[in-house]
């Protein structure tokens, strides 16, 4: 206890960062808890159909609450090429490409219907329309596609996808009524069609054809990887506290060694733990999760990228902890701090929330987090198939923030006379 209150900025390590912690994960997960309808997401539509069913399908999208109606990218009309592109890409999360001659597919369609069902009533006896309308039943539309983005989870697709096709259903309830009404002369009440007339397809946007169907287990094992490389700031930062309480360095300065020669050694032994970490995970996934009933990791072609993805978050990490060692005087101050400020970096990044399901506010946020430039760099190379060109901003803002963080640390130094 004494320790304690004789340690103040310890004690506001222990009251502020929690609080800290507390409001950052409420903002992010109040989105699980509040009406989705508050929720607003983007959908990319690209209508080649021109006609009816094509203008009400993007009139009921655009007055949609839930919904937010994307057309143009950079000042021009958004094709299916674009529109596959942006959400491969990440931009988006779901584009709508409705075919042509949908509107006169589907009148066909639902005509034909109506008349069998009108002649199974006796309404109609017309032999020959009869089987013309069975001939038409059978002939296949073309089917609207979704686009979703390979890193948003099945959950998510699975509920998009049942919001759009309630929506198209109620265009679809629509137009049937108004055929029953056309050809018998009165109004109709309930849904009597128990078949959709307008099909779904629903397509993952990778590049290329040789990527890896998304699944739970490929979204969380990068995920808590990168999570796990993080967490190393916390017995870095301790060690180099216990190094200057214990006058370890100023002994290791009396070699006739440089600062970066020290430094170098805490990079490549912590690079070598994140490896063996990195490797020990993926035996994990690959081996022990379907003991577990899980489906295996099997990062495919994708083992050489993955790595450099690490290497160079490894890099972030340790560029971290050695600026929290450096700032932090005692071992009460860089434990809690390490470890609730990798807790926030994670939420903020995209760890435990994708962050498209998160406030507008935080999603601005998530840009600045080191963690949401790794799950980003991993899920291209994972999930959307991505190169190592795809990922080369990723891999520069990492690098980038270690060279900061660890210049900032040598400053730090020099001004306590410590080099």
């Amino acid at each position: 206890m004494l320790l304690l209150v004789r340690d103040w900025g310890g004690l506001g390590i222990l009251f502020i960062m929690p609080a800290i912690l507390l409001i950052t994960i409420t903002l992010i997960q109040q989105t699980t808890f509040k009406d989705s309808t508050s929720n607003t997401m983007s959908v990319v539509l690209v209508n080649n159909d021109q006609g009816e069913f094509g203008e009400i399908i993007e009139k009921n999208i655009e007055e949609a609450e839930a919904l937010e109606l994307i057309q143009n990218w950079k000042d021009e009309a958004i094709d299916e090429t674009t529109a596959l592109k942006l959400v491969s890409d990440g931009k988006y999360q779901i584009a709508l490409v409705i075919p042509e001659n949908l509107s006169e597919g589907l009148e066909t369609r639902i005509h034909s219907n109506v008349e069998k069902i009108l002649a199974e009533f006796s309404l109609e006896e017309n032999d020959s329309s009869e089987n013309s309308s069975e001939d038409l039943v059978e002939e296949n539309l073309s089917k609207i596609k979704l686009y979703f983005d390979p890193a948003v989870g099945e959950t998510f697709r699975n509920s998009v996808k049942n919001d759009i096709e309630k929506l198209m259903s109620k265009v679809e309830s629509r137009k049937i009524y108004s055929v029953f009404e056309e050809q018998m002369g009165i109004e109709t009440e309930g849904n009597t069609m128990t078949e959709n007339a307008i099909q779904f397809e629903e397509i993952i946007a990778q590049k290329g054809e040789d990527g890896i169907h998304p699944n739970t287990v490929q979204h969380n094992v990068p995920a808590w990887i990168l999570f796990g490389i993080f967490f190393i700031v916390v017995p870095l930062g301790i060690n180099i506290v216990k190094e200057k309480n214990l006058g370890t360095i100023i002994r290791i300065r009396t070699s006739p060694v440089s600062y970066a020669t020290i430094a170098s050694g805490k990079i490549i032994t912590y690079t070598v733990i994140c490896l063996i970490q990195f490797v020990v995970m993926l035996l994990i996934a690959r081996f022990i999760f379907p003991q577990l009933g899980l489906i295996p990791f099997k990062p495919g072609g994708k083992l050489i990228p993955m790595t450099i993805v690490v290497i160079f978050s490894s890099f972030a990490a340790i560029g971290l902890g050695i600026l929290i060692g450096t700032i932090m005087k005692t071992q009460e101050q860089s434990a809690p701090f390490g470890a609730i400020f990798t807790i926030i970096l994670s939420a903020i990044g995209g760890i435990w929330v994708p962050v498209y399901m998160m406030p507008e506010i935080m999603q601005k946020v998530a840009v600045f987090s080191p963690m949401n430039w790794g799950i980003t760099a991993f899920y291209d190379i994972i999930l959307r198939n991505g190169s190592l060109m795809d990922i080369s901003k990723e891999l520069l803002f990492l690098f980038l923030f270690f060279v900061g963080t660890f210049m900032l640390s040598v400053w730090i130094n020099k001004r306590n006379n410590l080099i």
